[in-house]
């Protein structure tokens, strides 16, 4: 049976452990089928910095949770055992030896088969997660949620960053290049061949605006198309949302998803055979009365449940 999160009936929600949704800690289970890791780096970012803060911040947030999800009808800390892993040490100063650090702790935790949902944390640790998982897996499907493409080249001389994880990633062989889909991509861009270059790496792009048009449904739809059947990565940049949903972000672009649009689509990946996931770039210092990071509890929580739902089909 799993070590579920502290009964709120007994201590109130402002008390208890500040893990992930008052989740046990990995060191207090056997084993974890889901295992929560914070990853609080930030060395990579192109703007506002701070994202270094953000996994402690969404624990915070977290503690509102509560066990039961009604859409997807599962429990998902009674249909699988998650644990908070705690925060990664990562050196702010090398984004070389950083990137060695969450390449080789993912590998470590998801030795037994443990899945892993990284807190981040910038954007740049997408790319030693994804190395970890096609380690076992072989090339993956990606479905990434974000505002930007972070398909670029490089920047200021710079290969590794928060803005070109998957350009490194199509590189490696990480990834399958018939499953990729970007969700989400708005806002101004270096220039018309980002797009092209994009494409050429093997993603699709659903724009903002689609959700306007077409709807979410319809969205979902193209979106699972894509995916197809295999494993699927699952990475989320938080600034997908408008600024009005998530405000507390390093790089925010007007006319985003709202929260309940991006909830509603990753509910469409029950099914899926999501093998990891991340949320990133939350960044506490520019979120105000906790916005940003309930939001981003929820969307982890939402991805907790989709493994349970899962799991449980």
């Amino acid at each position: 049976m799993p070590v579920g999160p502290v009964d709120a009936s007994v201590v109130p929600r402002f008390a208890g452990p500040p893990t992930f949704a008052r989740l046990p800690r990995l060191d207090e289970v056997d084993r974890a089928d889901v295992a929560v890791l914070g990853l609080p780096f930030d060395a990579g970012v192109s703007y506002r910095p701070g994202a270094r803060f953000g996994p402690a911040h969404v624990r915070a947030a977290s503690k509102l949770l509560r066990p039961f999800h009604p859409p997807l009808g599962v429990s998902p800390f009674a249909a699988q055992q998650v644990a908070d892993a705690g925060d990664l040490s990562i050196n702010p100063f090398s984004i070389d030896e950083a990137i060695r650090t969450v390449e080789q702790a993912a590998d470590r935790l998801r030795a037994d088969g443990t899945t892993l949902l990284a807190l981040g944390g910038d954007h740049t640790v997408a790319l030693p997660l994804l190395r970890s998982v096609a380690r076992t897996h072989g090339p993956v499907g990606v479905v990434h949620f974000d505002a930007h493409l972070d398909t670029w080249d490089t920047y200021f001389g710079a290969d590794i960053t928060h803005g070109t994880p998957f350009r490194n990633a199509a590189r490696e062989g990480l990834l399958d290049p018939r499953r990729c889909l970007h969700v989400g991509i708005r806002g101004p861009l270096y220039g018309e061949h980002d797009l092209a270059d994009d494409e050429v790496l093997g993603f699709q792009v659903i724009e903002t605006d689609v959700f306007q048009t077409d709807g979410v449904p319809a969205v979902v739809e193209r979106m699972r198309d894509r995916l197809g059947t295999g494993p699927v990565y699952v990475s989320v940049d938080i600034d997908v949302l408008d600024p009005a949903h998530a405000p507390g972000t390093g790089t925010p672009e007007a006319g985003g998803l709202t929260s309940r649009e991006l909830l509603h689509c990753l509910r469409g990946l029950v099914g899926v055979d999501v093998v990891g996931a991340d949320v990133v770039e939350v960044s506490p210092a520019y979120d105000h009365a906790e916005i940003t990071g309930i939001a981003a509890a929820h969307v982890a929580y939402e991805l907790l449940s989709v493994l349970a739902a899962n799991r449980k089909g």
